[in-house]
């Protein structure tokens, strides 16, 4: 039997996280039917505004599209988060605070270090949630937030073999001291010196076993998001989740020249059709939706490495919003997934997934 995981006063039934996969493939569907299994569901923010404004018909803001889906998971009662990304710059304290008001059980924050995360807005009953990659990043936050009069209430370390964004350098990814095992230990000295909360891994866990493993080993909860991928709730296209159960070993690769605007090493499957073009250098530069923003030096939200030159970035938010059926003029696909991803053969129901998972 696994032990429930407990944050900020609230109970997970079970140590499962399922990972906030973006853009458009953890949405409420997916999250309230992991929460209703007992685990935690989890809502990705991303372009989140778009997708719900093209389902209900009715243009919505990033704040409107979070109340609306934090409702909608907590449906059937259980533990439901948001995850949001430190790199969606423009959006990111309107969907914090948008998280917050809405009731979210959770936040979790990754995708760059969200040093100011517990100064955005008073989080109340919301757990502040960052994504690590280290001990020493685990650290800086801590002591960041120390100053906020804020301690982590969790925190999600994530390894190289996850999907999507890494927080590695590409030769660090398949070298042995930045595997997860040998990540845990320092991440859990850190934890205990700051309060002792809870440490969750995330990034390779496929299986019941996986999941005994790291419980063994320290961790207090596990977070998987491609098991989730290709199941009947998950929002992601049938072109995708039929590309997940096709995929081999081999396809599975990190992408970095090009890559994310974000700049991080990002996991996909190679015959990803975005990615196929990107690797076609003479064409013309594409970021037409903004949600990679950052500040220029006048303070306005303009500069995206994908909406100038072509040559080690491709537009990252308009692939992922196709692949969850959004259409973006004619945009092309892209399929992101974590190094296990091969190993998913068929299409299944959340149900099917967490009692696996759960050893019954």
């Amino acid at each position: 039997m696994l032990s429930p995981l407990r944050i900020k006063g609230k109970t997970s039934r079970l140590p499962i996280i399922q990972g906030g996969m973006g853009i458009g493939v953890s949405l409420h569907p997916l999250a309230r039917a992991v929460a209703r299994e007992g685990g935690c569901g989890v809502i990705s923010s991303a372009a989140l505004d778009r997708i719900v404004s093209k389902r209900t018909g009715t243009k919505h803001t990033i704040y409107s599209a979070l109340e609306e889906e934090v409702s909608l998971a907590h449906t059937d009662g259980g533990f439901v988060g948001v995850n949001i990304m430190v790199a969606l710059a423009r959006d990111y304290r309107d969907s914090v605070k948008a998280a917050i008001d809405a009731g979210a059980d959770a936040i979790i924050s990754g995708g760059g270090l969200p040093l100011d995360l517990p100064a955005i807005h008073p989080p109340r009953d919301t757990a502040l949630i960052p994504i690590v990659s280290s001990a020493r990043s685990l650290e800086v936050i801590c002591k960041k937030w120390e100053r906020h009069r804020y301690r982590p209430d969790a925190a999600v370390l994530e390894g190289p073999l996850a999907g999507g964004h890494l927080g590695f350098k590409p030769d660090q990814i398949e070298a042995e001291e930045y595997q997860l095992e040998r990540l845990l230990p320092p991440v859990k000295d850190v934890a205990k010196k700051y309060g002792d909360f809870p440490v969750i891994v995330a990034g390779g866990i496929f299986t019941h076993g996986d999941i005994c493993r790291f419980l063994g080993l320290g961790a207090d909860g596990v977070q998987l998001g491609t098991r989730f991928l290709a199941t009947e709730e998950s929002s992601a296209s049938d072109s995708y989740k039929k590309a997940v159960v096709q995929a081999t070993r081999e396809d599975i690769i990190v992408a970095h020249r090009p890559g994310s605007p974000c700049g991080l090493p990002f996991r996909v499957i190679k015959h990803s059709p975005m990615f196929v073009t990107a690797l076609q250098r003479g064409r013309e530069p594409q970021c037409r939706l903004g949600y990679l923003l950052h500040k220029d030096a006048e303070g306005h939200y303009t500069i995206c490495p994908a909406r100038n030159s072509n040559e080690n970035h491709f537009c990252i938010c308009s692939g992922l919003l196709q692949s969850c059926g959004v259409d973006v003029d004619g945009g092309e696909e892209l399929y992101t997934v974590g190094t296990n991803a091969y190993r998913v053969d068929r299409i299944l129901p959340v149900k099917e997934v967490m009692a696996e998972l759960a050893g019954r």
